[in-house]
């Protein structure tokens, strides 16, 4: 460390301490207490102003229109799993659409064939899905 470091400031020590402000975490503060708000408060008032006359077809278990004939945590086909997972690979692949639709005009010609390059790449998955009989229902 050398002196002239000390006498210009330039030493850690000596260098003012900067004090944080909470007042930029406000917005973010008031989000979360509206979203909190907004997701309780009629929960609560339904639950208070609501009629509470329980009955035994009210508390009775419902799954499609009759009784459970089975224990809950019976074993489900795995084609089950994999038609869901498939829906939420595809469904999320196809949200990217949108913001793509949105600034198509700005990200111009290399924008467009990025997102035929992409489309492509999903229309070859989905026919080797349906080829592969993934998504048949037996």
């Amino acid at each position: 460390m050398l002196a002239s470091d000390i006498e210009s400031g330039q030493h850690p020590k000596l260098q003012p301490e900067i004090e944080m402000s909470l007042e930029q975490y406000l917005p973010v503060m008031l989000f979360i207490l509206v979203g909190l708000l907004v997701g309780v408060v009629p929960q609560l008032i339904g639950f208070l102003l609501g009629p509470q006359r329980p009955d035994p077809a009210k508390n009775s278990p419902y799954e499609c229109g009759f009784e459970a004939f089975d224990d809950a945590r019976s074993k489900f086909d795995v084609r089950y799993y994999l038609v869901a997972i498939l829906f939420i690979l595809f469904d999320l692949e196809i949200a990217f659409l949108f913001p793509w639709a949105a600034a198509l005009k700005e990200i111009g010609t290399t924008g467009f064939m990025a997102m035929m390059i992409f489309l492509g790449i999903l229309v070859v998955g989905f026919i080797y899905e349906w080829k592969k009989g993934a998504l048949d229902w037996e």
